[in-house]
């Protein structure tokens, strides 16, 4: 039951996009312009929920 609930999170936030209020406060927060936070916040967000789903799949293998 665990593991689901980490492959949940780990979807979830994937594909950051301007509806998120956590893209708002990184785009206020660093001064970036809305299209370096589409380059950066959105790609950086959905590269560590790939991570995070791998590592949960590794971890299925051990448990």
């Amino acid at each position: 039951m665990a593991l689901v609930t980490l492959a949940i999170g780990c979807g979830g936030t994937i594909c950051s996009h301007v509806n998120d209020a956590a893209f708002w406060i990184v785009k206020e927060y660093s001064g970036m312009t809305l299209k370096e936070t589409f380059g950066t916040y959105t790609v950086l967000s959905t590269i560590s929920s790939v991570i995070g789903l791998v590592c949960t799949l590794i971890l299925d293998l051990f448990v």
